[in-house]
């Protein structure tokens, strides 16, 4: 989506920037008088071209009678780390924890002033994955069958099949047969 089409539906300006230019032009929103941090999240796009996930920091310029507001964006390639504006904005490294922790993004040069890095904070000690990719498996709907409707081509009112059944259905986030056994 173009920064001009994301504008009209959001009702929100939009600036997307280069993987490589993340922090400056985080650092220039600042100066501009975008000072009040709101979050930063990421949006999986492995689908997409170029393959990667959106980095999102949504920040407002809260001047008395002068409130704005801004969306900045920039595709990561996945594997790659993307700067940390924590030292920017301390606020940032709650939202820093929960992105890296949810889609595996790290964040380099990341401080939180505990010395302890980008560790866990919402899922449970030993927990392995990152549940908001695409590409996660969703175990528990993975062992349950899909509660969704009757399947169309049912028995018909003489108790005979009215047609050959459709293929099961699978909810999102269950591979499908060829990732072998559940």
């Amino acid at each position: 989506m173009t920064d001009e089409a994301s504008a009209a539906a959001y009702q929100i300006p939009w600036k997307t920037c280069e993987f490589g230019d993340w922090s400056a032009t985080l650092e220039q929103q600042r100066e501009d008088g975008f000072t009040f941090f709101d979050f930063i999240t990421a949006v999986d796009e492995t689908d997409a071209e170029p393959a990667g996930f959106d980095v999102v920091a949504h920040l407002y310029d809260v001047t008395p009678g002068h409130l704005r507001e801004i969306f900045v964006r920039t595709r990561v390639p996945d594997g790659q780390a993307i700067a940390s504006v924590t030292s920017l904005w301390p606020g940032a490294a709650w939202h820093e924890r929960e992105t890296h922790e949810m889609f595996g993004i790290a964040f380099e040069g990341f401080t939180d002033a505990s010395g302890s890095g980008l560790r866990p904070l919402l899922l449970p000690d030993g927990f392995d994955g990152t549940p908001l990719r695409k590409s996660f498996v969703l175990v528990a709907r993975a062992s349950k069958p899909w509660p969704g409707a009757k399947e169309p081509g049912g028995d018909s009112k003489d108790g005979k099949p009215a047609r050959a059944p459709r293929r099961r259905m699978q909810p999102p986030g269950v591979p499908d047969e060829s990732w072998g056994p559940r």
